[in-house]
């Protein structure tokens, strides 16, 4: 079964504001989620990519751009299933006044029992978006063999929502993983397991250092901006 590359799009304007962006129009590539975009071909030049499946936010297609022009021959597909999860209410409102809402705790301790008020809950979005995995999975196996590798560009919490499922691992436990903007993660499927076989690469290790200021010890719900 094919390789799968997830790429969660670039620093968006959302991320270096504090908001939940969900579904909110409008949310486009800071500068520095522009400048990880344009390194992206380069990252990802011996990969020898047969699709590319995108969410249909706008940080993800602009995240997208450069890739395309620079392989203009590459199919390209849309998919909703893989677009961020539906906050609804939460949707646009500052993490910083999220912390005191009693659904936070939730989603950070118990996130299969969350749902946004408004919106949809945590299993749906995950479940939405392993289904679209495993009809991408058998398409693009279908069409360019066993050992093709594709592409979807999506979002944090979906992907980390993804890496759980290939793990074997509940939802519950999705908030022990961390995927920086820009950041690769690449999933191997085969006929009996997958296979994780990286997570989270920005080929930056400079995230790793210790900060002046200590992370937050809640997971950042949309995936957070990353290293600062």
């Amino acid at each position: 079964m094919p390789t799968l590359i997830l790429v969660r799009h670039g620093r968006s304007t959302a991320n270096t504001a504090g908001l939940l962006a969900g579904w909110t129009p409008g949310v486009a590539l800071d500068e520095r989620g522009t400048e990880q975009a344009a390194a992206l071909p380069g990252r990802l030049a011996a990969l020898p990519l047969r699709e590319v499946v995108v969410s249909p936010l706008q940080r993800c297609q602009e995240t997208m751009r450069p890739l395309l022009d620079a392989r203009p021959d590459l199919p390209v597909h849309t998919d909703e299933r893989i677009g961020e999860c539906h906050y609804g209410d939460w949707s646009g409102r500052k993490l910083a006044e999220l912390k005191d809402e009693p659904l936070m705790e939730v989603v950070q301790s118990h996130p299969s029992a969350a749902a946004f008020p408004g919106g949809e809950s945590m299993r749906a979005m995950q479940h939405r978006a392993a289904e679209a995995v495993r009809e991408w999975n058998a398409r693009v196996e279908r069409e360019h063999g066993a050992d093709a590798v594709y592409l979807m560009c999506s979002h944090g919490d979906i992907i980390k929502a993804l890496v759980a499922d290939a793990l074997g691992l509940h939802l519950d436990l999705f908030q022990r993983v961390a995927v920086e903007p820009c950041s690769v993660t690449a999933i191997r499927y085969t006929r009996l397991r997958p296979y994780l076989v990286r997570l989270g690469d920005t080929g930056d290790l400079s995230s790793l250092a210790p900060r002046e200021t200590p992370p937050e010890d809640d997971a950042p719900v949309g995936g957070g901006a990353g290293a600062p």
